[in-house]
């Protein structure tokens, strides 16, 4: 297939819509009851956690409608890649309400992989995207249809260059594969020494699940905030600065809590502390 490219000077650039503000997952109307308990217990347990991210989007939305204006190829770059991983977050958080804590993993790796490349794209002054900016769209005569060049692109040292990031990605890597070890803590997470109880297709409220989904949330919270904030693409100044340094204190010290579950790097494996289903559990911790 042949593609003509069209003329660089008449692709136009703009952000033409974005969410006034973010708001956290609403009550699910005449759900399943189990849906129904864990978005209850959520909210009880973890209202606070989700208060903080709540805010960390909306910090979000706003530094986006300060910008909203540029029409750079760097501030383009960045606001695609950018709503992706602020749409990955929004849906994990609504599914994490849920319950549906085995669907989370495979959609933050993804905000991983966009929230690296971003990185990789501020670091190399965006010299790729200006590339394939300058032949992203044409003709393909054959198909009577607009061409898009893919435009792969891949940011793997950067992943294994940043410690927090890389661990959680690695982490995330695994249980969204089909090993027997994470599939089992996803659909049998009350299992133990001699004993494996599947939860076919709903396993209701799990406290250390749900604790492990919101801690992944803060982290890329906090770190798409600060790559953002640190980009010098965008304009950041006054209410916004402070607002984020306010913020960067809460997610880390939330992010930081040893009362919450989380998993840790233990060599080449990953130790899981705090593991519950219910706040009266004993904690336990597993490795994975």
């Amino acid at each position: 297939m042949t593609t003509e490219p069209g003329p660089r000077s008449r692709i136009r650039l703009a952000l033409t819509a974005f969410p006034a503000r973010y708001g956290l997952p609403a009550r699910p109307p005449q759900a399943d009851p189990l849906v129904q308990d864990a978005y209850r217990q959520t909210q009880f347990l973890l209202g606070e956690e989700l208060a903080v991210f709540g805010r960390a989007m909306n910090l979000q939305l706003a530094i986006v409608a300060a910008n909203a204006k540029l029409r750079t190829a760097p501030a383009t770059a960045l606001f695609g890649l950018w709503s992706r991983t602020y749409l990955y977050l929004s849906d994990v958080c609504e599914l994490m309400a849920a319950g549906s804590y085995a669907t989370c993993a495979p959609v933050l790796r993804t905000a991983c992989d966009c929230l690296a490349a971003q990185r990789s794209l501020i670091a190399d002054g965006f010299a790729e995207y200006q590339e394939w900016l300058a032949r992203a769209t044409g003709q393909a005569k054959e198909h009577a249809a607009m061409a898009m060049d893919l435009g792969r692109f891949r940011s793997g040292s950067v992943l294994a260059a940043d410690q927090r990031l890389g661990g959680l990605y690695r982490l995330l890597t695994d249980f969204s594969m089909p090993n027997f070890g994470s599939t089992t803590l996803q659909t049998a997470p009350d299992s133990g020494l001699q004993r494996i109880a599947t939860a076919f297709g709903s396993g209701g409220f799990h406290l250390g699940w749900a604790e492990l989904v919101v801690g992944w949330l803060l982290l890329l919270g906090h770190e798409q905030l600060a790559t953002v904030v640190s980009s010098g693409v965008l304009r950041i100044e006054g209410e916004q600065l402070s607002e984020h340094s306010g913020l960067v204190r809460e997610l880390s010290d939330a992010i930081e809590d040893p009362r919450r579950c989380r998993a840790e790097v233990a060599g080449d494996r990953f130790l899981i502390r705090n593991w519950r289903r219910a706040a009266s559990g004993a904690p336990k911790r597993i490795l994975l």
